[in-house]
């Protein structure tokens, strides 16, 4: 199991051994277990594997968590060339920067559960025609959903 919420005005995700995962919205900051990750690479700690790729000068995050996939898109308006598409791969979390742009950039990734966050996760969500409450937190469970998108709107 996975928790997500917000620490102030960091997004933490902890997993079943207490291993956490926080990523800084406004900076794009990401630590693993308190391990700055912020440079290309791949990363192993505390059984978390996270492989970081630079593309378009922008970072992004892809991470194998008790089994799922999950990714950190921190940053909108760049190109979603078949590259990075793959990169991605199969996501079972997605964290992506709430926006219009954003909103499209999601239709090509089809992920089982989607966070938005940052101003615009409102007008992504909308965009998606999703109307979902804000909640202080969100459990990931053993079983995905299988055919849609679960969508997260934190606060």
């Amino acid at each position: 199991m996975i928790d997500i919420s917000y620490k102030g005005d960091t997004l933490v995700l902890v997993n079943s051994d207490k291993k956490e995962i926080s990523f800084h919205p406004e900076t794009h900051e990401v630590l693993l277990e308190g391990f700055d990750v912020n440079y290309p690479g791949e990363y192993e700690k505390a059984g978390i594997l996270l492989e970081v790729k630079e593309f378009a000068s922008k970072l992004f995050y892809h991470f194998v968590v008790e089994g799922n996939h999950l990714v950190i898109i921190p940053t909108e308006g760049f190109e979603a060339k078949e590259e990075i598409l793959s990169f991605f791969g199969d996501v079972d979390i997605l964290l992506i920067n709430g926006s219009k742009e954003s909103a499209k950039l999601f239709e090509s990734i089809e992920a089982k559960i989607a966070v938005p966050f940052g101003e615009g996760k409102d007008l992504f969500l909308n965009t998606l025609g999703q109307h979902v409450e804000e909640s202080n937190g969100y459990k990931v469970k053993a079983e995905l959903p299988i055919d849609n998108t679960e969508f997260v709107n934190l606060v």
